[in-house]
């Protein structure tokens, strides 16, 4: 919603600035120049990615429509989650949590959190490293490095999106001179014309220019530091998984793992120590129940 808020402010901005100053939108109406600066930063935009790259910035695009990706109830619903999961580790045994692990659309610890069971980049992060610790095998500071090394390939594979429409934000100014120069080419070589016939042309050429500018800065650039905010936001719910499991395999009991997690999450979505104890005492009197 913020993103087509913003984009209407442009264009009421821009385009009735224009005409509170006297100026004719039939005049900006330029087909050839739209061809040609779309035309080109489409075929910049392919020649620069891979088949990888451009289903990957398609698939982003229309996910470009929320503000945010993880809200503070998703990253509340986090700590719930990762709450039970250490209680139950730290209660019954590791070996505990196989089933749920095995087998997470059928657990009902899992079920209690539908917006991160349906999230395949928490739930898996999650599920690979408990699958780890059930393994036994590996100490503190190997699947922390593992943790690492996989958020860090995520960041790169996350911001080619974000990277590439970037690129055809730099390129649109450019491919805008390009339409300008064109259109003056045109009217300086045309031949027989008169002052009063060669200056609307130029100022039809000049629209290429505008067109480009607006373009890049208006509409291509604001949607790739979108991408990066939400990849941004992605990271830090990963981060926070892997400081609380981190603090678990440490030894320290499960309602302090997550306080541990809290402190990696943005200032925006991170709950306040009392919002994430009334929460963790919540999950605890229902679990209380649940045996009961």
């Amino acid at each position: 919603m913020l993103i087509l808020l913003g984009f209407i402010a442009i264009l009421v901005s821009v385009f009735g600035g224009f005409m509170l100053a006297g100026g004719h939108l039939s005049v900006l109406f330029q087909p050839v120049e739209f061809i040609i600066i779309f035309g080109a930063g489409f075929g910049a935009f392919i020649a620069s990615n891979n088949g990888k790259g451009i289903k990957a910035t398609l698939a982003t695009l229309p996910k470009l429509r929320r503000s945010t990706r993880y809200d503070k109830p998703t990253c509340m619903a986090l700590m719930a989650l990762l709450y039970e999961i250490l209680s139950k580790a730290r209660q019954e045994g590791i070996m505990a949590l196989e089933a749920d692990i095995e087998s997470p659309g059928e657990s009902e610890l899992f079920a209690r959190y539908p917006q991160l069971r349906d999230d395949p980049l928490v739930l898996d992060f999650i599920l690979d490293y408990l699958r780890l610790m059930l393994s036994g095998n590996m100490d503190v500071a190997e699947i922390e490095a593992l943790m690492d090394h996989e958020i860090e390939t995520f960041e790169h594979e996350a911001e080619i999106p974000a990277n590439s429409l970037a690129m055809v934000a730099d390129g649109m100014p450019a491919f805008g001179i390009v339409a300008a120069v064109m259109g003056v080419v045109h009217a300086l070589g045309t031949e027989g014309l008169e002052p009063d016939q060669l200056g609307p042309l130029i100022a039809h050429a000049m629209v290429g220019t505008f067109l480009g500018i607006l373009v890049a800065y208006g509409f291509v650039a604001p949607l790739a530091t979108r991408a990066r905010h939400q990849v941004s936001e992605a990271i830090k719910l990963l981060q926070c998984v892997k400081v609380t499991m981190l603090a678990h395999l440490s030894g320290y009991a499960p309602q302090i793992s997550v306080e541990f997690g809290r402190k990696a999450l943005f200032s925006s979505e991170r709950p306040s120590f009392e919002e994430l104890d009334r929460q963790v005492r919540d999950v605890r009197g229902a679990a209380r129940q649940e045996r009961l």
